[in-house]
């Protein structure tokens, strides 16, 4: 597989909070943040080490190929995560309006809907 994409960014929950967060997304219907597009479908958990690791199948239903890994460490100050993302595809990597249509919907997904879940 390919790495077609890949950003960390802190999020203010602890790991054991995003790693609920990612494996049940919209559990609380008060705080739901997978709202998927016409051309997405809902993942699912094709791996996971609890409160570290999460790997979700594909967001888009023109590259079920698409894997989604986040990472979950602790953030540097010991408090809140360090969320990773790594996209990945087989070959051939997607055009570049595609990939970058990709990028940005994980983006809003986990860095914005996600985050703003826990008030940030």
């Amino acid at each position: 597989m390919l790495e077609a994409g890949r950003r960390c960014r802190a999020q203010p929950a602890p790991p054991w909070v995003i790693y609920e967060a990612l494996t049940e997304p919209n559990r609380d219907p008060r705080r739901r943040w997978l709202t998927l597009l016409d051309d997405e479908v809902e993942p699912a958990i094709l791996e996971s080490e609890e409160p570290h690791m999460v790997v979700w199948s594909s967001l888009w239903s023109k590259r079920p190929d698409a894997r989604l890994r986040f990472d979950l460490p602790i953030g540097p100050s010991g408090q809140g995560t360090d969320l990773c993302w790594t996209l990945t595809v087989d070959e051939p990597m997607p055009a570049p309006a595609l990939l970058g249509h990709m990028r940005m919907r994980i983006n809003e997904l986990i860095n914005a809907n996600l985050r703003y879940t826990f008030g940030q």
